[in-house]
């Protein structure tokens, strides 16, 4: 494998445009994709096609000639690619060899073709055959003495049939412990917004893109997390929307984007300008300015008020829809606006500045990312970000709304039909009576939870429905240790990843098709749905050969899984997967909103499920919206740790590069922060650098400032000079994953705090890491050691 030339060379184009398109080449060219397989794009995202494997964008039309952005090209590149790992390849290959690559090169190996059983003594894994890996998986299931001693984690990748039938299988067997990505991203949103407005889900659609005046984006990075984001910005832009753009990072994407489906913004060299204003909160600043917004639009009424004009609060919304504003309205006036600008790290000016934006707009949209919900106080920032949404009842009503911007792209739809550790007992019932059963009524463990649990030996089997598991998460030597003790662990998957490698005594490879492929069962092609963001439902088929004749779907996965654990007494599993239809009719007796679930999946573009929010029904105790309060907090552990070591104290955020999609690593680049062929980088402000004692170009470690007693290190980082608030640094994930301390989580949500970790820098003690050939992590570069 050639290995880049790493370099740092600032980016000066628009996002997307011609590097775009270039990219899509090359990566067609770099995953082998021919034939046939290349010319799948043309199907994806469209009506009789696929739906992307990446982000949870929703579609415009979803039947459009070009519904593919560079990142998905990269998705789709990277599973209809013509690379293959065969058992040959693992009869080459030990693990602890294996555990030497980075995750770029593993990612490279392609896709797997059999099944796979870890063979301790050769320390490589061999082939099995598939009953005698499901054999495996139901001994060790039937052999624990509590059901709750198993874990079962869930990707967003996941279908909502797949995910459905998971949670029956895992309900069935006895227990609630559903880790899944959500609990390491948007948890914060999914458990917040209940609080407030009754659901956790956005409360717009496309539509509403059309007819809103202002768009609020925080903590977001479209044009490299959900780049077909960036097309409704663009025309927003384009009929005069203001944009505001509320990130430490100027993110490219957000300042100018030319969009491939529009000649004139190709040939343009400046593209088109997305947003107008940029307000740059320092790290975990958000809440803090969220809260000077309010608190500045609550004084812009009293002023209208006094002086007899037009009210700024929309007081009619108020006094119908919503409870608690008294409260929240009061504790707005007792705060203080020194402690507002100096946590939020904004000038006052602009705080005010925005405040005016928003108090003009008269259709105003709030988007939010990771940037939001992976803080302590991120739950309180959603609660607050919509306790000011409604002052101006910008809830339920065209050209307005919530839009949380979800990353997979079913991972919204897998919590909708039950993917969840804390279930409701309406939802419970409604389970238990159509398949006859009693489910688990105790709560389970979500990610970190399950992490404890393994380390404390309290469970034994892990099964992972697709993901990287162990690279996701925090605190990643302690992750590692959590996964190697455990009797068995499991991960259905298309290609390898670290996971793989960091195993239990016993350990399971079980290949699956990808959405790209047909999926053929009994002779008739099968087709999957999914949830976006935007809470569309619609059906995706898959158009490729798959990729080996010895692959199962993720369905007959699961539901030979369960025949084997459980037997066919109650539930017919593999007549389920045989025709996901079957599936869908249970969802639709499980759960509102499916009604004539597969009928409504032929309409092109499927159908919305519904909100409640959206159509002003507030799904809460009191049953109106409901006004929170929360206190700026003042004694967190990044207070502690700023008042202890001063200055030298930076808050670190973990972020994607461009050649990035959550864990999976397509390549060493991260074209619009100019870095090349290298990950390993650290971007600070000049000033900080110089304050430190560094110069841009040093090498450094990282060091994690908690106090419980462990030390949380990684070595070797390029400290790259870069336009980011003094205090503040920003770093790829899984790199720094490791300093993410495990009891360092979201209150109320339990999400780690990947996007506010104190750190301390000092002089790199280790030569270089050559960029591409190094592992991403390994015991010289990551550790935890307990002082």
């Amino acid at each position: 494998m050639k290995k880049p030339q790493p370099r740092i060379e600032p980016y000066h184009h628009p996002a997307a445009g011609w590097g775009a398109l270039k990219q899509v080449a090359i990566n067609l060219i770099k995953e082998k994709v021919t034939g046939g397989n290349y010319r799948t794009l043309l199907k994806q995202n469209q009506p009789n096609g696929f739906d992307c494997p990446g982000c949870a964008w929703p579609d415009r039309e979803h039947a459009s000639t070009f519904e593919f952005c560079e990142n998905g090209v990269k998705a789709v590149a990277a599973e209809a690619t013509s690379k293959r790992v065969t058992p040959q390849f693992f009869a080459e290959h030990t693990v602890t060899e294996l555990m030497t690559q980075s995750d770029y090169e593993l990612e490279q190996h392609g896709r797997l073709t059999d099944p796979l059983v870890y063979d301790a003594q050769a320390d490589r894994y061999v082939p099995i055959a598939w009953d005698d890996a499901f054999r495996l998986v139901a001994r060790h299931l039937n052999a624990l003495d509590d059901a709750n001693r198993a874990a079962f984690y869930t990707s967003g990748r996941a279908s909502n049939e797949a995910a459905f039938l998971y949670q029956l299988f895992v309900r069935m067997y006895g227990t609630n412990n559903f880790p899944d990505c959500s609990n390491m991203c948007h948890e914060a949103t999914s458990r917040g917004l209940p609080g407030t407005v009754g659901i956790g889900k956005g409360t717009v659609t496309l539509d509403d893109f059309e007819h809103a005046d202002t768009l609020l984006i925080f903590g977001q990075n479209p044009a490299t997390n959900h780049p077909r984001m960036l097309g409704e910005l663009r025309d927003c832009a384009k009929r005069g929307a203001t944009i505001v753009s509320i990130n430490p990072l100027k993110e490219r994407g957000l300042e100018r984007f030319a969009s491939p489906q529009h000649t004139l913004d190709m040939l343009s060299p400046s593209g088109v300008q997305i947003s107008s204003v940029f307000i740059r909160p320092r790290v975990g600043g958000d809440f803090a300015l969220i809260k000077g917004v309010a608190k500045r639009t609550l004084e812009l009424d009293d002023a209208a008020r006094e002086a007899g004009a037009e009210r700024v609060l929309d007081v009619d919304f108020l006094a119908e829809h919503t409870v608690g504003f008294e409260s929240f309205a009061a504790d707005l006036r007792a705060e203080s606006w020194d402690t507002i600008v100096a946590e939020a790290g904004v000038p006052l000016e602009e705080v005010l500045k925005l405040a005016d934006i928003y108090t003009k707009g008269k259709a105003v949209i709030a988007t939010w990312g990771m940037g939001i919900t992976q803080h302590k106080n991120s739950l309180a920032t959603v609660q607050l970000l919509s306790n000011l949404m409604m002052m101006r009842g910008n809830i339920g009503r065209p050209g307005a709304g919530l839009c949380p911007v979800r990353g997979h792209s079913n991972v919204q739809g897998d919590r909708t039909v039950g993917i969840e550790e804390k279930p409701t007992q309406a939802f419970l019932d409604r389970l238990g009576k159509a398949y006859d059963f009693e489910p688990p009524r105790e709560h389970g463990y979500d990610v970190v939870e399950t992490i404890h649990a393994m380390l404390e030996g309290r469970v034994k089997v892990f099964i992972g429905l697709g993901g990287n598991f162990s690279i996701a998460t925090p605190d990643t030597p302690r992750t590692w240790e959590a996964m190697r003790s455990c009797a068995l662990t499991v991960h259905v998957t298309t290609k390898l990843n670290r996971s793989h490698l960091v195993h239990g005594k016993d350990a399971l490879i079980l290949p699956t098709l990808g959405r790209t492929e047909i999926d053929m069962q009994n002779g008739v092609p099968q087709g999957v749905s999914v949830e976006d963001s935007m809470s569309m439902v619609h059906i995706s088929y898959g158009m490729n050969r798959p990729a080996s004749q010895n692959l199962l779907s993720e369905i007959a996965i699961v539901a030979r899984m369960a025949h084997a654990t459980l037997g066919s007494e109650k539930v017919d599993w593999l007549g389920l997967a045989a025709d996901y239809s079957k599936i869908r009719d249970g969802i639709e007796k499980v759960l509102d909103g499916f009604e004539n679930y597969n009928e409504r999946l032929k309409q092109p573009g499927g159908f919305h499920l519904g909100v409640a929010s959206r159509d002003r029904v507030w799904m809460t105790e009191s049953g109106k919206a409901q006004f929170v309060v929360h206190a700026i907090a003042l004694d967190t552990p990044i207070h502690r740790a700023r008042a202890a070591h001063g200055q030298q104290l930076m808050t670190l955020m973990t972020t994607r590069s461009h050649d990035q999609y959550n864990t999976t690593i397509y390549g060493l680049d991260d074209r619009y922060r100019g870095v090349y062929g290298q990950r390993r980088v650290l971007f600070a402000n000049r000033e900080d650098i110089a304050m430190l004692g560094y110069e841009p170009g040093q090498r450094v470690d990282i060091t994690s400032v908690w106090d419980d007693g462990v030390e949380r290190h990684v070595e070797d980082f390029l400290l790259v000079e870069y336009d980011i608030p003094r205090g503040c640094l920003g770093a790829y994930y899984p790199e720094t994953n490791p300093l993410v301390p495990l009891s360092s989580v979201a209150d109320g949500a339990g999400t780690p705090t990947s996007k506010s970790i104190p750190v301390l820098l000092s002089p790199a003690l280790s030569p270089a890491l050559s960029p591409a050939s190094s592992p991403a992590l390994s015991p010289t570069k990551a550790e935890t050691r307990v002082a």
